[in-house]
Parts: C-alpha cells; sequence; structure tokens
C-alpha cells in the first residue's frame, strides 16, 4: 500500500504558508489517532510516536493534499501505514494470562520478559474524547480494554486495521477498502477472519467501564481500604472466585484466593501499608500503588488496573503493571508521596 503523497516533490514538501492552522487541523485528530494506533500497536508509547510520525508526514505532504478524501481519512491512512511499518519488527504483545496457565504462590518468581512482550496500560485522556455522544466514548472506552487490546495483536496487521475501522470506528467497507487500496470483498473476507480469530479467544462479555456508577465506586472504595490496611479477608471477599491477578513483566499469574492471601503475606508483603492514588486507564479504574519507603513517605511501586463486574458486585482483575518509571509519570502520578 502506498500512501497519499508518500513521495512528495521539492514544492509539495514544502509546509503551507499558514502553519497555525494546519497544526491544528492535524491537532485535533490527535486523541482518536492515538487511540486508533494504541490499539494497533498495543503500547502506549508507540502509539504516541506513531502519531507523531503521522503528523510529521502528512505535513510534509499536506501541500499535495489534493481532497480526494477527508483529512481525516488521510490521516488514518497515513496512521495506517505508520503503524504497519512499525508491526513489521515488532513481536505480539500480550498479557501474563495470554502466556500460560495460572500458578501457585509457590511458584518461584520468574525473570520477567522485555517491556516489547507486554500489552501496555494507557490514560484514557490520551485516546478517550473528553466530550461526545456517551455511546461513543462508552464504545471507545471498551475498545481500549486491556483483554481487548490483547486480542487485536493476536490479527494480522491488515486483518486488525480492518476490525478496528469496521467494528470500533463504524467505517464503512467501501471506505476501508480505499484506505487500504483493497476491494470491498477483500475487506469483508479480513473482517470475517478476525472476527473468527476474536471470538476463539473467549473474551469476557460485559464489564463495568467508566464513568462508573454508585454500586461501583462504592465497590473501589471497599478495595481502597481493604488493600491499604491489608485486610486480607476483605480485599479477597471483593474478588471473584476466579479473578486474575498478574504483574507485568512477570509471566507468573495467580486465580485463587488462597494464591492471592499467600502472594500478598509472602512475596508481596512489602506491600503492606501502601498508599493508592485514583486514575483511570483502559476506559478502567486503576490506581498508582506507592509502598513504604525505607526514607520515609511512600515510594512508587506499581500502577494497578481492575476490571469490575458490570453489576459492581466484583472485581474481575487486577493488573499490577511494575515498571512504575515509565508509566507513573505517564498518568501525572507523583514520583514519591510524603
Amino acid at each position: 500500500m502506498t500512501e497519499i503523497a508518500s513521495k512528495p516533490n521539492a514544492a509539495a514538501s514544502a509546509p503551507p504558508n499558514d502553519s497555525t492552522a494546519v497544526l491544528a487541523d492535524l491537532e485535533r485528530y490527535r486523541v482518536e489517532l492515538t487511540a486508533y494506533c494504541y490499539r494497533m500497536l498495543g503500547s502506549s508509547f508507540e502509539a504516541e510516536d506513531a502519531v507523531q510520525e503521522t503528523f510529521i508526514r502528512a505535513w510534509r505532504a499536506i501541500a499535495g493534499f489534493e481532497g480526494r478524501s477527508s483529512l481525516r481519512s488521510w490521516l488514518y491512512r497515513i496512521a495506517t501505514n505508520v503503524c504497519r511499518d512499525m508491526l513489521g519488527a515488532s513481536q505480539r504483545r500480550a498479557r501474563p494470562v495470554d502466556l500460560n496457565p495460572a500458578r501457585t504462590a509457590d511458584a518461584p518468581l520468574d525473570r520477567g520478559l522485555p517491556e516489547t512482550a507486554w500489552v501496555e496500560p494507557v490514560p484514557d485522556a490520551r485516546v478517550v474524547a473528553a466530550a461526545g455522544d456517551p455511546a461513543d466514548v462508552a464504545i471507545a472506552r471498551e475498545s481500549i480494554r486491556l483483554a481487548f487490546v490483547a486480542a487485536l495483536q493476536n490479527l494480522p496487521p491488515r486483518q486488525r486495521a480492518v476490525l478496528i475501522l469496521r467494528e470500533v470506528l463504524h467505517w464503512k467497507a467501501e471506505e476501508v477498502g480505499e484506505l487500504l487500496g483493497t476491494t470491498v470483498a477483500s475487506v469483508n473476507s479480513a473482517l470475517q477472519r478476525a472476527r473468527a480469530t476474536l471470538g476463539s479467544r473467549k473474551l469476557d462479555g460485559e464489564i463495568a467501564v467508566t464513568p462508573l456508577d454508585d454500586e461501583q465506586q462504592a465497590l473501589l472504595d471497599r478495595y481502597v481500604k481493604a488493600f491499604e490496611t491489608y485486610d486480607m479477608s476483605a480485599l479477597t471477599s471483593l474478588l471473584r472466585e476466579d479473578a486474575e491477578w498478574s504483574m507485568p513483566p512477570y509471566e507468573l499469574w495467580l486465580q485463587t484466593h488462597d494464591d492471592i492471601v499467600k502472594w500478598c503475606l509472602g512475596p508481596g508483603v512489602g506491600c503492606r501499608d501502601s498508599r493508592l492514588i485514583p486514575t483511570s486507564a483502559n476506559g478502567m479504574p486503576a490506581y498508582g500503588q506507592y509502598k513504604p519507603d525505607e526514607g520515609g513517605g511512600w515510594a512508587p511501586w506499581s500502577l494497578q488496573v481492575l476490571e469490575l463486574e458490570p453489576d459492581g458486585s466484583a472485581i474481575r482483575a487486577i493488573t499490577f503493571f511494575l515498571d512504575t518509571a515509565r508509566f507513573f509519570p505517564l498518568f501525572g502520578l507523583p514520583p514519591h508521596v510524603d
């Protein structure tokens, strides 16, 4: 696939005179393009890099843009090319629960995998519009769930793009075919194969996505109290029986209440007396976790991302992202709590 004006001549390479207007035109698509690239790549940092590269390519080629398609469609075409270029050299990102069966708290802690192995969390503000139709906002949040983004990584890049454009963004098959430089029949075939692959992933059905109702917020309040007081009985009472407890970059993950308690009171006992600061990630409630610092106060330990039952009755999964040096600045979380 060749993107529009991918090899502009010297005149087309020069930005137009009204650079402020051009930048404003590009900037208003940043959030939705970041969301698109995040779904394609599974990495919040790579998504931002991809959008920046998209804007650079668009800036260089804008003088030669003839308006045969809308500016939005043109940007999505460039972004798709950028993502496909990036995906050509990277491995499939996943979650610990996608790689192996649950283990016990007695299992030795593995050495961990590099950051490129994992689907990364993303702040809601980077990928979900602050305002808009509530139904569209709900779809946007649902489609950045960790489980959904991880499932997308099992699709070849073209199928991935087709499914996102058709199922999430609701583009017409003709529009997707034009963007990808292919036929409607090819788009429909790719969509059918993508649906079949995702269907085999056994994704959970409906989940709670923000904004939260009173019952869901009450559940979160109880969770914060239970975790900060390290009350294992109260904590496990909030977890679904088969709740997933995972800690990237480690492959090990837990699923039974007994194993979660053993872990918290064993290898994870340093988390006792932690403090949690609320945020949001992937359309779900999240917390910056700070554990006691020997020098005083509390030091960053993990970014917790929670999945709730839609009725607020239980927590389905908690993912503890331990690379706080990368994620806390991204989420605007303080480097230390005093």
